[in-house]
This record gives structure tokens, sequence and C-alpha cells, in this order.
């Protein structure tokens, strides 16, 4: 752990993976997005078991039969994952703490205690990549080691001057998942839920009236795009600092691809569905979109709707804003969609 204080200061082009202002039906233009607070808690009895058995829970049947008939009914969870600042392992000062007490369970917590709006955490993965987060000072906020195993790298730094920031603080840390689904499982900054929220209880309601996962993922991605609308004046004003709330885009019924994908996100995981948000290209715009891991598939990446005999690819802000032969064309065709960060 090294400690910096202000008059160590850098220039950083902090690499911000979500540009969603500009995320519109179109796929055209940019703006930032970032980070918000969000509270911790404790694991819930669905915490305890395997995710990866979670997630198989899910795609078990329950069988009744009805005219010689069988019926399948999809597993629906009672409780979801919940991440816990335990206090077991802390690297801490007295502006900073990080919580890794919970890295097998694939995510670690920060708080960042200082006054000052806008400060980062530079998160890098085993992989090399950086990824970059607005840190709002108070509560603790969960990150995902969306890297799977291995080392990470954590900088947080303070704003200085002229564009400037400052390192305060930094620490390594080396990660060994329980399960590699966990990162994908549980609720983060980007994707964040608990119990009793309105996407929890509305996901367990889709979840009854679904047959199995591939039901269920149908059954989320009709909702969402049939319900939710782009929301052009949000994209024009966003700033840096904006982030998805599921309960505010569900009440609300509009929200920017960030929501579009964030609420997707949501719904999935809260009911065991190991899901990844994705941000990248689409074509020359940043953008945001969903994969989802079936057991009896595998990861699906960019998914669609599932016509009963095959998958298309999946952007559902694409999907819900446009019925154009040329842009469903578009959202099929896999390469105008380059992956850069998952959350």
């Amino acid at each position: 752990m090294h400690r910096w204080r202000s008059f160590l200061c850098v220039f950083l082009i902090f690499f911000a993976p979500v540009f969603f202002g500009g995320c519109s039906s179109q796929t055209s233009g940019a703006a930032s997005g970032n980070a918000s607070s969000s509270t911790s808690g404790k694991v819930s009895a669905a915490a305890s078991g395997s995710a990866s058995a979670a997630a198989t829970a899910n795609t078990s049947a329950a069988a009744s039969e009805s005219e010689n008939h069988t019926a399948e009914q999809r597993t629906t969870l009672q409780e979801c994952l919940v991440p816990e600042a335990s206090g077991t392992t802390v690297y801490e000062d007295d502006t900073v703490s990080i919580d890794a007490s919970n890295i097998s369970e694939g995510y670690v917590m920060v708080r960042y205690q200082g006054d000052l709006e806008l400060a980062r955490l530079q998160f890098t993965v085993p992989d090399g990549s950086v990824y970059s987060y607005i840190l709002s000072p108070g509560d603790y906020e969960t990150f995902p080691l969306s890297g799977g195993d291995g080392a990470y790298h954590l900088e947080i730094y303070e704003p200085a001057r002229d564009g400037l920031y400052a390192l305060i603080f930094s620490q390594d840390i080396e990660a060994q998942i329980r399960d590699e689904f966990l990162p994908f499982l549980y609720p983060n900054q980007y994707v964040w839920y608990a119990p009793g929220d309105k996407a929890v209880a509305y996901g367990a309601k889709l979840s009854g009236n679904s047959s199995n996962d591939l039901d269920y993922v149908e059954q989320v991605y009709h909702y969402v795009t049939e319900n939710i609308t782009y929301d052009e004046e949000l994209a024009a004003t966003v700033t840096a600092g904006y982030l998805p709330d599921s309960t505010r885009t569900m009440e609300t019924g509009k929200g920017i691809c960030f929501d579009y994908a964030s609420l997707m996100a949501v719904l999935l995981r809260c009911q065991g569905v190991p899901t990844r948000l994705v941000v990248g290209y689409s074509g020359e715009a940043y953008h945001a979109w969903i994969s989802v891991y079936l057991k009896e598939i595998g990861w699906v990446d960019s998914i669609i709707e599932f016509d009963g005999k095959s998958w298309s690819l999946m952007d559902p802000t694409l999907a819900a804003n446009n019925n154009k032969e040329s842009v469903k064309m578009y959202i099929g065709d896999g390469d105008n969609y380059t992956e850069k960060f998952f959350y």
C-alpha cells in the first residue's frame, strides 16, 4: 500500500468506459457517465451456495402432468445476492478504505471519505485493461472483479487543478474467485439493486411466468424494449457521474442506453442468470449491451431474442427504438460490436 499526497500531480487520461449520452436509437454521438454511491449489506442465504449452482437451479423445471403433457416451470429465486463490506480484510487510511474481505465472491468494495467531487478509482485487471470509475464521498461502493482470477491494482485519485489529478492511495490484491459467474451475479456500481427494489419484485413476477431461463430472458427483453422509451433530453444533458437507477427507469418509463442495459442486467441477475453489462463500440460510437450465460449454450454475446429456433444479437436500445430492416441487419452483424469493458 502506498500513500501519496497532493503535491504529486499527474495528468491522467482516464478511460471513462461509459459515454452513453449519444447512444441514441441511431447510435450516434457520446456523453459520459460513471459513478454514484451504493450501500453495503449482508450476503443473503442465496450467496452461501455456489453461484453456478444458483444459475443451474434456475434452469431446473418443476414438472406437472396435465393432459399427458409435462409443463415446465422455472424455479424463481426468493433472495438475491447482496455484497458486504465485512471488515475482515481492509486496506485504508483516513481518506480511503478498500474492503477486500470477499474477493473470493468476485467483488471488492471501496469507500472514499474525502470532501472532493469527482474522485477517481482506476482499476487495472489481470489482462492489463484499465477501468475508471468516479467515486462519491460516503458509503462503500461495489466493483466487480470481472477479469477473473489474478492480480488487480487499484489506485485512487483526487482532482487537483487544471485537469491534473493527485494519486492518494494504491493497493495490489490477488483474487481467487470461487465461481467464475459470481462477478456477473452480484450487484455492482453500474448494475445496482437490493432486496425490496421494484425491479427485484418484478423479476420474480416474470420468472414465475417463465418455463425456463430461455423463456425468462425473452420475457425480460420484451418488457424492457416495450416499456422503456429513449430519453433524448437526458442524452443531451447527461454529465460525468451519471449512474442508472432501475427504480427510476421503471417509474419514468424512459432512459438512455446505459439505463436499458443496466435494467435488463438487474432483472436477469436478481433471478440468478449470470449477466455481463458490456461497454464497447457499436460502429464508432460508445455503447452498452448485455451478454448472458445459459447452461445449455454457454455465454450468448449481445443477445437479442429467441425466435424458437435461433438467437439474434441483442442491443436493447436499438431493438426498442428501431423497426427498420436495415437496423435489424446492423444489430444482427456481430462485426459491428467491439467489446471493451465488462461489468
